[in-house]
């Protein structure tokens, strides 16, 4: 199984794959509507379906050897179904021609979109014809062909934008991946897994076939556990006489909700953290809570009026986490100072000295694709309405905020995490009517499919694929590893956008259950209408929450610098803003914090390890259920069956 490289029927397999989970994981959430299998930062119907392929590969390594699938092919076909996984449903796909189309279908008399925003949506960004709309909506006659034509300009449009996206994003992560790896080691706990699968084990009794990893019990204990309380909770959703199993519950602190709820994914990944990093996720997010609190008892609240996608409820703490979040990116930067010098060194002046071979593109490559896929978006968006002079400024938000994203989820493991305040509406609610106008609000609005709700990103899942390409691949054969990842943004993307069109316009989106035709299509335009019948900015108190976030951020940040000693990663506060993401995660890394202490405390850095394996299989067992339920289901025709809740 070893000695292969990437090959043809590696890029065939992948791109089989990311047809799947383009089109499964929206049939999934809108016809089955069971657990979420592509939702969030780990992709879990990535690791599902690679649990199954591993395993395969092992039977067919077993039969004729030749034909198995080698190390390094496993890794493209996975590194491909990593990416696939982080566009269909919650990163970008379903939120995007709902989002598109949602002038069209909700304008009334009574909200007045018609005359208010539509005059301002440029006539190439969407669909607009009435029957194509009304079609998308609430489905055609029976017989009548779906109108494909009538999304072809469109939807080329934003192909076109969004694969300039998506470079620019991998670009970015191969720039910064020797630095992270190398210089910083930073933990890339979601890797763990896949590393492991991978792992042949020379000179075991199996000939490399099965990796050490199955050959554990510890790792089957860890998976039995998820599997029996899914199965459980799938069993009790066909029978009244079986009961489920509850992982949720709560207390309140400080006249807030702050929920407790059992995710053995999370607590999976928790495990592979440090403990001040564990410790500050979990403390900040209780910090917060307290601090939400105190705001409410001495009535300090603001007047200013996020959109839905920004928490809206606490402007000041939104604030407060987006400062936070954008001086941990800057931090980011400058700790690579050193490295980015080279980096531009070896693009421009062809330094010799500057090593680049082992990189999925050259330095140059990766440079130029960033230039190059930042210049088409800022055509694009200056065409959609964004003034040429805001283009700039929005586009450096938006990518420091994917930066500070994507380096939390491979520092910490971290599968649920969001941006506190979003990249358009910090700058429509900082600029207003008066400088940006009509045409710019209306621009940003239409940066929301990509900006907004964003639990999911392919920058962060380039960043984990070349942690596992640079365990698994030798250097000299890393390149074609690029063009894995750039396929798989492009067939996803087709393969989505091609099963939301069939399934909307067979059954009618507003019957599909899923909220994007319902909420998701027009929070933008509510926030959008907002902004053009007002000409209020952002009052002082967030600019001054803004700073202090980054204040505090920044000295946090300076001590853990220079105190070795210092016991608290101020990770945790750029999650503070994100009420609904970290109160997920906040008590699985307490949990995982606590037990791992309890563990190096009385069993030493030999029982962690001993240990490992049984936290991998809680991650894998927790989504090979829930996506095996999901089969099920779909052969049995059941629906609504959520078997793990968070995973």
């Amino acid at each position: 199984m070893e000695g292969r490289g990437a090959s043809f029927r590696a890029f065939l397999l992948g791109t089989v794959f990311c047809v799947a989970i383009g089109t499964g994981a929206i049939y999934a959430n809108t016809i089955i509507r069971g657990s979420f299998v592509a939702w969030c930062f780990s992709n879990p119907i990535a690791l599902f379906f690679f649990f199954y392929l591993v395993l395969g590969n092992m039977l067919v390594a077993w039969a004729v050897r030749s034909f198995a699938l080698s190390r390094e092919e496993l890794v493209l076909i996975f590194a491909m179904m990593f990416v696939s996984a982080s566009l269909p449903t919650f990163g970008l796909a379903e939120h995007l021609l709902p989002m598109i189309t949602g002038i069209y279908y909700y304008a009334t008399p009574e909200n007045n979109w018609s005359e208010l925003i539509e005059p301002l949506v440029p006539l190439w960004i969407a669909p607009y014809e009435p029957s194509v709309i009304r079609g998308f909506y609430e489905g055609l006659p029976e017989g009548e062909a779906i109108p494909w034509k009538g999304w072809a300009e469109s939807l080329s449009y934003w192909l076109i934008f969004l694969m300039a996206l998506h470079v620019v994003a991998i670009c970015l992560m191969v720039v910064l991946r020797k630095h992270w790896i190398n210089h910083e080691r930073l933990l890339y706990p979601m890797m763990q897994a896949p590393m492991d699968m991978v792992d042949a084990g020379p000179g075991s009794r199996s000939g490399g076939i099965v990796a050490p990893l199955f050959r554990k019990a510890m790792f089957w204990r860890g998976f039995a556990v998820p599997v029996f309380v899914g199965s459980i909770n799938g069993l009790s959703h066909y029978t009244q006489y079986l009961p489920g199993i509850s992982l949720t519950s709560g207390f309140e602190l400080m006249g807030n909700n702050v929920p407790v709820q059992l995710s053995f994914s999370l607590l999976g990944f928790s495990w592979f953290i440090s403990q001040p990093l564990g410790l500050g996720i979990w403390f900040f997010y209780l910090v917060t809570m307290i601090e939400r609190g105190v705001f409410g008892i001495l009535g300090i609240a603001s007047t200013e009026k996020l959109g839905w996608f920004s928490n809206p409820s606490a402007p000041y703490l939104t604030h407060q986490a987006l400062g936070a979040m954008v001086m941990f990116a800057l931090f980011t930067l400058w700790k690579a100072r050193s490295h980015l010098r080279e980096v531009i060194r070896k693009a421009f002046a062809w330094d010799r000295d500057v090593d680049d071979g082992g990189e999925i593109i050259s330095y140059r490559g990766a440079i130029f694709g960033i230039i190059l896929g930042l210049a088409v978006m800022t055509v694009w968006l200056n065409a959609a309405g964004v003034p040429i002079w805001a283009v700039p400024l929005f586009l450096i938000i938006a990518f420091l905020l994917f930066l500070a994203l994507s380096r939390i989820v491979v520092e910490a493991g971290v599968a649920l995490v969001r941006a506190p305040l979003i990249a358009p509406d910090f700058i429509m609610a900082s600029f207003g009517t008066q400088k940006l106008g009509g045409q710019g609000l209306t621009g940003l609005a239409y940066t929301y499919p990509w900006t907004a709700d964003i639990v999911t990103f392919p920058m962060a899942s380039a960043a984990n694929n070349l942690r596992l390409i640079e365990e698994a691949v030798p250097e000299k054969r890393r390149r074609p590893y690029f063009w894995a990842m750039v396929l798989a943004v492009l067939v996803t993307l087709i393969a989505s956008f091609w099963i939301i069109l069939y399934l909307s316009y067979t059954y009618g989106g507003i019957n599909l259950h899923n909220w994007f035709w319902h909420v998701s299509s027009d929070i933008p335009l509510r926030y959008l209408a907002q902004m053009l019948n007002s000409t209020a900015t952002t009052d002082l108190g967030g600019w001054l929450f803004t700073f202090f976030g980054g204040g505090l951020m920044w000295g946090l940040m300076f001590c853990q610098t220079r105190f070795l000693s210092w016991p608290i990663h101020p990770l945790g506060l750029t999650m503070g803003g994100t009420v609904f993401t970290s109160g997920v995660m906040w008590f699985n890394v307490f949990l995982a914090w606590l037990i791992k202490g309890i563990v190096l405390k009385y069993g030493g850095s030999k029982l962690y390890r001993q240990l490992r394996p049984f936290f991998i299989g809680m991650i894998l067992g927790a989504f090979v259920v829930s996506g095996t339920w999901l089969v099920i289901d779909y052969f049995s025709d059941m629906t609504g069956n959520f078997v793990l809740g968070w995973q």
